[in-house]
């Protein structure tokens, strides 16, 4: 329930105008027949070091876009269509793969890790990726997905943990209203247990699923399952992620930090190489120094802002998702900071993993019910709930704003909730069944060529155009001069990088 109301006056007009977003969107680069592309990151978008807006992720293939931060959601989507108009234009024949799951995928061990040059700080990027492969497989890496960077001015490192906690509850809304994942190319489970169903014999599904990628299918670790996280307090969220930094895991363990041949297999045999690697639908975050570790910047400076990460791409937007989804995603986001909000529990952590899997793989099912404070509750009454409690805080976005988006968005998440043949998990579907004869690969291939068109297509300004060329030839630039200033030798470099001084602030000492 919310809070009375002088919480909600203290939105205020000009605070909400404080806040700001941006977007970080994965996406795979595939070829016209709908297979990974082998091929170095394109030269011309730049280093993947050192680029502010463009880089890699997990894989070679797999290129992020990054907005900077904006006042408005419309801003983010204007950034996030130049920037992604550029990274086509120098692509050739490939396209990005508009769908969370990926596309045809070759051997695991074939999938291209991503390469940062041969500095220490971008050796020890693909060492970290490298582990990733060993502990998870390489194929779990490939699934993309859009990261949302929120903040409010004024709230304190305490409300935000509050904040998580609530969206940590709330989250099942997010994943049936804009999961766009419920069916994968076969060669994405080949050799894996599972629960899923043919569509035919390339493609698997599950009827009423909204977002695999967030299932058990997904981004999933029985190790990480273990470590049951509060979040009830940054000291106690720091102390658990220091554990799990500095402590040995004995399958890790017997994995080893390098192999026979010497070559560095993983940074680490703790639970976590490094922060990143811990998995979760939002993160709170904080801008991080050159060379500091991210719990330290957490610790000594506290939250800054949250990375809310469990949207899939929507393989019917061009860029992945629309202002009104961001839209949306501030009121809902405003909602959780301004609720009560509890102490988590033990319990409680694993209802909520419980309650996210059911909507992953089953969120469209008539009557699914969640586990809500013990009881059982129907994901649609529960559903109503929220949006109806969303309502006042749209119409404070819309007055700030002079607008009706907001509440437009909030009408919008109740006509899913009626209609869930309108969201885009069974929007997917559908097309993948009467229009592709059942083939998942073949849908997003032909969604990935729209958007590729259209991309090329849209007028891209020539001083847009030479600003990205500028930005390219800096960042190699700048890998060259960080590739020139190493003296270290690498075994020392992450022998220090990794020491558990770093995670903890001087004055803790």
């Amino acid at each position: 329930m919310l809070t009375n109301s002088p919480a909600l006056g203290s939105l205020t007009s000009s605070r909400l105008h404080g806040i700001r977003r941006g977007v970080e969107k994965e996406s795979l680069r595939a070829l016209p027949s709908g297979a990974l592309a082998f091929t170095p990151h394109p030269h011309g978008l730049g280093s993947a070091l050192t680029h502010p807006h463009i880089t890699t992720d997990f894989s070679e293939s797999q290129v992020e876009l990054i907005t900077g931060v904006h006042a408005d959601a419309q801003s983010v989507v204007d950034e996030l269509t130049r920037i992604q108009q550029v990274t086509v234009r120098e692509m050739g024949e490939e396209m990005l793969w508009v769908s969370s799951m990926p596309c045809g995928l070759p051997a695991d061990d074939a999938i291209p890790l991503g390469q940062y040059g041969s500095s220490n700080v971008g050796r020890a990027k693909t060492v970290y990726r490298r582990g990733l492969g060993y502990r998870y497989g390489r194929r779990m890496q490939t699934i993309s997905g859009i990261h949302y960077n929120w903040s409010l001015p004024d709230v304190s490192s305490e409300q935000y943990f509050g904040l998580i906690r609530n969206f940590r509850r709330h989250a099942f809304l997010l994943l049936y209203l804009f999961g766009a994942s419920p069916a994968v190319c076969s060669t994405f489970v080949a050799g894996r247990a599972h629960q899923l169903q043919a569509l035919n014999d390339h493609t698997m599904y599950l009827p009423y699923a909204t977002s695999l990628r967030m299932g058990r299918l997904g981004y999933q670790s029985e190790a990480q399952a273990s470590l049951a996280v509060s979040y009830n307090n940054l000291q106690g969220y720091g102390a658990s992620l220091q554990d799990a930094l500095t402590r040995a895991y004995p399958p890790y363990e017997a994995i080893g930090v390098r192999g026979p041949d010497g070559e560095y297999r993983q940074l680490a045999t703790s639970l976590l190489q490094i922060e990143n690697e811990f998995y979760g639908t939002i993160r709170p975050k904080r801008v991080i120094h050159p060379g500091e570790r991210p719990l330290h910047a957490l610790r000594e400076r506290g939250v800054e802002y949250v990375e809310v990460r469990l949207m899939d791409l929507d393989p019917f937007e061009v860029v992945g998702i629309n202002a009104q989804t961001m839209r949306f995603l501030d009121v809902f986001l405003l909602h959780c900071l301004q609720s009560d909000s509890p102490p988590d529990t033990p319990e409680e952590i694993v209802a909520l993993a419980q309650n996210q899997h059911r909507v992953a793989e089953r969120g469209r099912e008539p009557g699914l019910k969640l586990e809500r404070n013990g009881a059982q509750v129907t994901l649609t009454d529960w559903g109503r709930e929220l949006v109806q409690q969303l309502g006042p805080i749209a119409r404070q976005l819309d007055a700030a704003h002079g607008c009706s988006d907001y509440s437009a968005a909030v009408a919008a998440a109740e006509q899913g909730l009626e209609h869930p043949d309108t969201l885009p998990s069974a929007r997917v579907l559908r097309a993948v069944t009467e229009e592709y004869n059942g083939s998942f690969v073949a849908f997003a291939r032909a969604q990935s060529v729209r958007t590729k068109q259209a991309m090329l297509d849209a007028p891209l300004p020539e001083d847009v155009r030479a600003h990205f060329a500028q930005l390219a030839q800096a960042s190699w630039d700048e890998q060259r001069r960080i590739e020139a200033m190493d003296t270290m030798p690498f075994d020392i470099y992450l022998q220090e990088y990794l020491s558990p001084r770093h995670l903890t602030p001087a004055r803790a000492l």
